[in-house]
C-alpha cells in the first residue's frame, strides 16, 4: 500500500531583538482559578446557573472588567468559575452547536478531546439501524457521545474513572433531558461488568498531560490491546483511534472506517463483531454521508502515474487515511501526478463527493521568481497556497510572492514524477 506525503510545518516569527532600555514590568491581572471540582460545584447551584446565564456572550478581552463588576454582588470563586465555564462554553459551540453548549458544562480536556455532534450522530445512527438498544460508552469524557446515543433512543452507561469529568457528563445528561437514559458510573473502565449490554463503544484517552499527543497505542489509557479485547467480548464492539494509526496496527478482524467533517479528518473507528467485514476499509463523508466502502479482496492496486491533466483533484482526508485514493482515482478515470502524492489528474471534470476539483492553468518547476512574476501577469491578489509533498510553508510562499491584484488563485506545492513542481490553477465550476 502507497503512502501519501502531507508536508505538516509550521512558521514562526524572528527573535526579538535585544532589549535596549529597560522598561517598566507590566502587572497582568488574572482571574482567579480554583479547583475545577469545586467550579462545578458552584455553577449547578440557582446562583450559579444564573450567572452563567448573565455572562454567557461575554467578550473575552473584557473578562477583567466584568468580573470586576459582578464581584460586588457574587462570591469572587463562583464568579471565576462562571466566566471560565462560558469561555469554555463559546469554544464548545464549533463541535456541539450553539444551542447545546449554551446549556452543556465543559472541562478544558472535554471540550478539545469530545466528539464533534455531526460524527457521533453518525456513529449513533449506525449503531440504531444495527438493532442497539443499549451501550456501554467507556472512557465517556463529558458525555459527547453518551448524547448521540441516547437521542438515537440508545440506553447508556457511561463509565469514566475522572470524578469531575463524570460529574460533567451529568450535567450534561440532566440538562438536555437525556438523564434517564444515560448513567454514568465513575469507576476504572477496566473493571466494568458490560455483559448485557448489545454493543461497547471505548474511547481510550490518546492524549497525556505530561507528554501531550500519544502516538503509541499501547499508551493509550486504556491501552490499545485491552481496547480491543473489550470490544471483541461484545455482541458489537467499536474502538475509536487516532485517524494516523498505521494500517498494520489495525487488527486484522476489525473494519476500520475513517470519518471527515467538511473534509478534515475528525476520527478512526474500529468495528467488531459477527456481521463485520474482517479487514474492510470505509472512508465516510458528513455531512453528505457519502461513504466507500471495500473489502480486501475488492480493493485496487496502486493507480498509474500519468502527466498532468486540466484537471486535479484533491481526495478527501478520510479517504486518504483509509488508502482509497486507487477507488477515487478509477471512477475518474484519473491517475496519480506522483506515486507518493495524493493528488489525482485527470483530462475530464467529473462530479465526485469524494474529491475537491481544480482547473490547472499552469505548470511549473518550482521557482519563486517565475510564480511571482506570473501572478503579477494575471494581477493575483487573492492566493490560496496548498502544499503535499513539499518543505515550503504556505505563509512563507505568499511573503515572498505578494500578491494583488483583483483576481484569485490556488496554488500546489508538490511534485510531479518526482520532481518539485508547482501547479497553478482554480475551483473547477
Amino acid at each position: 500500500m502507497y503512502y501519501f506525503s502531507h508536508g505538516v510545518g509550521s512558521s514562526q516569527a524572528p527573535a526579538p531583538n535585544p532589549v535596549r532600555h529597560r522598561r517598566r514590568r507590566r502587572t497582568i491581572h488574572r482571574l482567579a482559578h480554583n479547583d475545577p471540582v469545586n467550579d462545578l460545584a458552584l455553577l449547578l447551584t440557582p446562583e450559579g446557573r444564573a450567572l452563567l446565564d448573565e455572562v454567557r456572550d461575554t467578550d473575552p478581552a473584557r473578562e477583567l472588567a466584568v468580573a470586576t463588576r459582578l464581584r460586588r454582588d457574587h462570591p469572587a470563586e463562583l464568579v471565576s468559575a462562571a466566566l471560565g465555564q462560558a469561555r469554555l462554553r463559546q469554544r464548545a459551540v464549533a463541535k456541539f452547536g450553539e444551542r447545546d453548549a449554551a446549556r452543556m458544562f465543559f472541562t478544558p480536556n472535554g471540550v478539545e478531546q469530545s466528539t464533534r455532534t455531526s460524527v457521533a450522530t453518525h456513529r449513533a445512527e449506525c449503531l440504531r439501524a444495527n438493532g442497539v438498544r443499549s451501550v456501554a460508552d467507556l472512557c465517556c469524557g463529558i458525555g459527547g457521545d453518551a448524547i448521540a446515543f441516547a437521542r438515537a433512543g440508545i440506553r447508556v452507561l457511561a463509565v469514566d474513572r475522572d470524578p469531575l469529568t463524570c460529574e460533567a457528563a451529568r450535567a450534561n445528561a440532566d440538562a438536555l433531558g437525556l438523564a434517564g437514559l444515560i448513567e454514568v458510573r465513575e469507576a476504572d473502565v477496566t473493571e466494568v461488568d458490560t455483559a448485557g449490554y448489545d454493543a461497547v463503544f471505548v474511547d481510550p484517552a490518546r492524549r497525556s498531560s505530561k507528554r501531550g499527543r500519544i502516538f503509541d497505542p499501547e499508551a493509550y489509557s486504556p491501552p490499545l490491546s485491552w481496547a480491543v479485547s473489550a470490544a471483541l467480548g461484545a455482541p458489537l464492539g467499536l474502538l475509536k483511534i487516532a485517524p494516523g494509526i498505521p494500517h498494520e496496527a489495525i487488527p486484522a478482524d476489525a473494519t476500520a472506517e475513517w470519518v471527515s467533517d467538511g473534509g478534515d479528518v475528525k476520527e478512526a473507528i474500529l468495528w467488531f463483531g459477527p456481521h463485520v467485514t474482517p479487514g474492510a476499509r470505509r472512508a465516510t463523508l458528513l455531512p453528505s454521508g457519502a461513504g466507500i466502502h471495500v473489502t480486501p479482496g475488492t480493493m485496487l492496486p496502486d493507480p498509474r502515474v500519468r502527466p498532468v491533466g486540466r484537471y486535479l483533484y484533491e481526495p478527501d482526508g478520510a479517504v486518504i487515511r483509509a488508502h482509497l485514493v486507487a477507488e477515487v482515482a478509477e471512477d475518474l478515470d484519473g491517475g496519480l501526478i506522483d506515486p507518493t502524492i495524493a493528488y489525482i489528474t485527470s483530462d475530464e471534470l467529473h462530479n465526485t463527493p469524494y474529491a475537491t476539483a481544480y482547473e490547472i492553468t499552469d505548470q511549473l518547476p518550482f521557482n519563486v521568481k517565475r510564480l511571482k512574476a506570473l501572478l503579477r501577469e494575471r494581477e493575483v491578489g487573492i492566493l490560496t497556497v496548498k502544499k503535499r509533498g513539499s518543505a515550503v510553508e504556505p505563509e512563507e510562499l505568499r511573503r515572498k510572492v505578494r500578491p494583488q491584484g483583483p483576481h484569485s488563485a490556488t496554488v500546489f506545492l508538490t511534485r510531479v514524477a518526482g520532481a518539485p513542481t508547482m501547479l497553478v490553477g482554480r475551483p473547477a465550476r
